[in-house]
Order: C-alpha cells, then sequence, then structure tokens
C-alpha cells in the first residue's frame, strides 16, 4: 500500500481489542537471545516525502538508454490500459482462485488466457502459467518422462539453438531426477540442426527445438519434429510468443505436431524490470493434459445453467494429493497472466501481427547497417525474426561498453556460447529509422576510434 493508515491511538485500540499490552508481546514466544535491538547499517527512517525523492534519485541512475538487447527479454510497447487494468485491487491482491464462488472475475481472466495462448501455438490445452521460460522447459522435460514412459533413458536431446541459459536451469532442476540433457549436432553455417550428423538410436525421452534459435536463426521445424517422432520421442517446441503472429504454430510442426510447446511470457505486455518478474507458458496435446504440471480453468454451467468457472483435473496440483502430483506448482506468477490476457485482447490478432512485421521491419534495417561496417559480419546464414548474431573482428565487450556510455545497449555479447566474437543484436518496434541510424553510427564510430587505437 501507498501508506499506512493507523494511528497510534488506532494502534492502541486494536491491542486493547486483543488483551494485549504492546505489539511487543505478539512476538512473545521469540527467545529473549534470539532477539535484537536494532538492525546494524540501516539508516534512520525517512518521512514519506524524503522516501519519495531518494527513490526518484535511485531511478534516475538507470538512465533511459536505447535498448537492443534481446537474448530472451524484450522491450516491446505496453498500451498503458494494461497494467492500469491489472494493477486494480480485484487483480492486483488475487490469490489461488481456490473458492470458485468468491473467484469469478480471476477465473475468467485465466480460462480467457487459456484460450489465446492455445490459438498462438496451435495446441489443445494451457495451464496457467509456469515461473519463467527456462523452468517451463524443465517442467515440459519431466511432463515428456511422465507421458513416455516407455523410455527409460531421461536423454532430452537440445537442438543447438536452445537458450544456453534454459539448458542449465532444466539441468539444475530436473538433473537431480535422472534426466540429461544433450546437445545435437550443429550446422556452423546455419547454427541449426546438422541434419547428415544425427545420431541413431539412443531412445531419447524428448526433443526440444527453440524457435526463433537463442542466435535468432529460423530452423526447419517440420523436419525435425517428424524425426523426434520417428525416433520414439516427445518433441517440445520453445516459442516466442510475439513471433507466433508470423510464424507456423508448434502443433503444426511436422506431421503429426510438437506434443509439448513452452516459451516465456515477457513479450505479453510484461516491462523489462531488472530481471523479472516474468512467466513461463505451457501447452500441449489434450492427451497429455493431465500430466501438464499448474493449474487449469474450465468453463462449466451453473444449477440455473448460467455459465461460470472453477479449477479443473486439480489432481496434478500439491493441494490436492501432495505425494501424487505431477508438480509444486501451485502459486505462480499470475497477475503477469493476467497483464499479459489484457495485452494480448487489446492488440488482437492484427495488433500481434502488426507488432511482429515491424520488428522483423526494424531489426533487418539495423543488421544490413552494422553488417555494412568493416569487421562485422552476419555469424549464420538465413532467415530471422527480430535477432541476428553478428561476427566482429575483435573483442565484443569493450565495444559494449563504450557504447553504453553513450547511452546505447547495443546487444548481447555471446562470445562465451559460440566460441567466437559475436554479438546478439535485436530491434523491436519500439525503435524508430532514427533509432537505428543512431545505433549504426555510434558503432562505425565506436569500431573506427578501436581500429585506430590498435594500430
Amino acid at each position: 500500500m501507498p501508506f499506512i493508515p493507523h494511528t497510534e491511538k488506532d494502534t492502541r485500540e486494536m491491542l486493547k481489542k486483543i488483551g494485549v499490552d504492546s505489539i511487543a508481546d505478539l512476538f512473545d514466544e521469540i527467545p529473549t537471545e534470539l532477539k535484537i535491538e536494532q538492525l546494524e547499517h540501516v539508516p534512520e527512517a525517512l518521512s514519506e516525502m524524503e522516501i519519495s525523492r531518494l527513490m526518484r534519485q535511485r531511478a534516475k541512475m538507470d538512465g533511459s538508454p536505447m535498448c537492443f538487447i534481446g537474448a530472451g527479454a524484450y522491450e516491446h510497447h505496453i498500451p498503458t490500459a494494461v497494467w492500469d487494468i491489472a494493477t486494480r485491487g480485484e487483480f492486483y491482491s488475487a490469490y489461488t482462485p481456490y473458492q470458485a464462488e468468491a473467484s469469478q472475475g480471476t477465473l475468467q481472466v485465466i480460462y480467457e488466457y487459456q484460450t489465446m495462448i492455445t490459438e498462438l501455438t496451435g495446441l489443445d490445452v494451457s495451464n496457467a502459467s509456469l515461473y519463467d521460460g527456462a523452468s517451463a522447459l524443465a517442467e515440459a522435460s519431466l511432463m515428456a518422462v511422465r507421458i513416455n514412459r516407455r523410455v527409460k533413458s531421461g536423454r532430452v536431446l537440445l537442438a543447438p539453438g536452445v537458450n544456453p541459459v534454459y539448458e542449465q536451469v532444466a539441468a539444475a532442476i530436473a538433473g537431480a531426477q535422472g534426466l540429461t540433457f544433450e546437445r545435437l549436432p550443429e550446422d556452423m553455417t546455419t547454427g541449426n540442426v546438422d541434419f547428415n550428423a544425427l545420431p541413431e538410436g539412443g531412445d531419447p525421452v524428448a526433443v526440444v527445438l527453440q524457435q526463433p534459435s537463442f542466435t535468432g536463426t529460423l530452423d526447419d521445424v517440420d523436419r525435425i519434429t517428424d524425426w523426434a517422432h520417428a525416433n520414439g520421442a516427445l518433441m517440445i517446441g520453445v516459442v516466442n510468443p510475439t513471433s507466433l503472429a508470423l510464424l507456423k504454430a508448434p502443433g503444426r510442426w511436422g506431421a503429426e505436431g510438437a506434443d509439448i510447446a513452452i516459451g516465456e511470457g515477457q513479450p505479453l505486455g510484461i516491462p523489462m524490470s531488472s530481471g523479472g518478474p516474468y512467466f513461463g507458458f505451457m501447452t500441449c496435446k489434450k492427451k497429455h493434459v493431465r500430466q501438464m504440471p499448474g493449474r487449469i480453468v474450465g468453463r462449466t454451467t451453473d444449477l440455473d445453467d448460467k455459465p461460470g468457472f472453477a479449477l479443473t483435473l486439480q489432481a496434478r496440483e500439491q493441494h490436492i494429493r501432495r505425494s501424487k502430483a505431477t508438480s509444486n506448482i501451485c502459486t505462480n506468477q499470475g497477475l503477469m497472466v493476467t497483464a499479459a490476457t489484457i495485452y494480448m485482447s487489446l492488440l488482437g490478432h492484427e495488433g500481434l501481427v502488426n507488432v511482429a512485421n515491424t520488428c522483423h521491419h526494424n531489426t533487418a534495417l539495423l543488421v544490413d547497417g552494422l553488417s555494412a561496417l568493416d569487421g562485422v559480419e552476419r555469424l549464420f546464414d538465413g532467415p530471422f525474426f527480430h535477432e541476428v548474431a553478428l561476427k566482429l573482428d575483435q573483442p565484443v565487450t569493450p565495444l559494449l561498453e563504450t557504447l553504453a556510455d553513450r547511452d546505447i545497449l547495443a546487444g548481447l555479447d555471446i562470445t562465451p556460447f559460440v566460441g567466437t566474437d559475436a554479438l546478439l543484436v535485436c530491434a523491436t518496434e519500439t525503435k524508430t529509422q532514427g533509432d537505428i541510424e543512431a545505433c549504426i553510427a555510434a558503432f562505425s564510430d565506436v569500431l573506427a576510434s578501436a581500429n585506430t587505437n590498435s594500430v
């Protein structure tokens, strides 16, 4: 809340009502030797005016640089109405809607969200979010093991373009449960799967493909999906929801479609805010729904034949059958899901297509301009959506630091991931032609200075 409304008189009256002399008496069960008199290094309390001024000063320290970084978190325009609605008390303080009769508004929002996400991914059923895209990969992998019980290997094969951070998180979460994550061979020209070197046998439980890939490339989703199914593995697609306004939905990959689709929902109306909070989404084929983690809202009718909403298939969550639950995902990123639902509702199909097209157009302008500079070229050939990896003839980090001093966040240094000096750039619909030209000009200037200093 923005302020504490209780006066000292209010506090005294409440303490008198419950029969205690002081607030400290409410904690008398804590042993005295465990209590401290004061917190060291904590400054004196500030007034409302003072704290407001301090926080404004701290916020200004972030500045307002132009951002061309992507790699899983994207700067999109968010209509003001999204968070004006999402932060209303009815949504902002809503908790897990166990009591359907008291939670119809929250339940309807979740139901609408599920409907929209299934339409985007082309699959049958959606849950109501996971913590983020990385943990969604871990949950999808564990889900695949439960579905594909015939396979006992625990091997999950990752396409070259799967986000390396996602792999690290999935290994940390699911590795202790017997899963191993292995990379498929890479075509060094395209950065995608090398179909001429695919392994035979090995009994994989699942294959994971990210589209667009971490480095921005687009893979042959049909071919890899059919290969996965031919080898007895489930197909897990990792997708950017904005890209699905243009690209083929996972549910239509190959002859049978992906079995599970996951991804990071941050592009759908969630601001970039020092790393979070974000939310992960997950959809699957109907036949796999009982193995899907998280909550699902269903639409039904009451005794008067009026429509209503309720949690369904709840035995998958730990609050019903803890010993047999598929996961412990219960309280998750519901507020982020609410914002995403409002965002998708406001933009609609046409709006999402416009955003996606503009992102691709702006990235093409940026990449064409940067690639024309000496010492800069594309790392991989082939089509892209709104991210591209660029190969540089010098270390990337010093260039980025110099550009940051000019209020330009020019991309992400992916050298540790690809083994050569490389930069991942992204341009969304928030960038004007002037922004792109300014980035290219600054990049050219910094490159020229670096080359001069190295002579």
